[in-house]
């Protein structure tokens, strides 16, 4: 007796291949926006670097050029904390993009397997009701867990990201 035939399974290896590349290709493009940030931010901080060494160089007072250096500091931790934020931004949108991606092929694999469990206990033979009722408790409890996991995993972004977002006041007050 089967309960899935070769069309159901080419199915859902088509689906699995498609949600390969869809979370692949959300890394990719992650890595992408990451790199493209990296290069405008070396870009950046050379042409500031070049100003700032004109700037000193263009200064014949040593009172000019001490004040010039000392914004430095400050200038630094903004961009700092600014490049920081794009990552966070970056990584979160990431994040929430490849979440979704995981969470429509957990949902398909879910209606899977309750079509499974379905057939199995359409087509069960007299006797088994125990066994029938042990897989549906089991696909319930896995679905339960898996809801809990992902409401934790919410909850703990959430966090990250509100803690992230107030680091930065009170890194540029002290």
């Amino acid at each position: 007796m089967s309960f899935f035939t070769s069309d159901q399974f080419a199915a859902v290896h088509k689906n699995n291949l498609n949600s390969l590349a869809k979370l692949s290709n959300t890394t990719f493009e992650g890595i992408q926006k990451l790199t493209e940030l990296n290069l405008q931010a070396a870009k950046t901080a050379m042409a500031e670097g070049q100003g700032m060494l004109q700037a000193v160089s263009a200064n014949k007072d040593l009172g000019d050029v001490l004040s010039v250096q000392g914004s430095v500091p400050q200038h630094a931790a903004d961009k700092a904390i600014e490049y920081a934020r794009h990552v966070c931004e970056i990584a979160t949108q990431a994040q929430s993009d490849l979440a979704r991606a995981v969470e429509e092929q957990y949902e398909l694999q879910q209606r899977n397997v309750q079509a499974f469990v379905d057939a199995f206990v359409k087509n069960a033979p007299a006797g088994s009701e125990a066994i029938s009722a042990t897989l549906q408790a089991t696909l319930d409890s896995a679905t339960q867990s898996y809801r809990a996991a992902q409401a934790l995993s919410q909850q703990l972004t959430g966090l990250a990201s509100a803690s992230f977002n107030a680091a930065p006041g009170a890194a540029t007050h002290r």
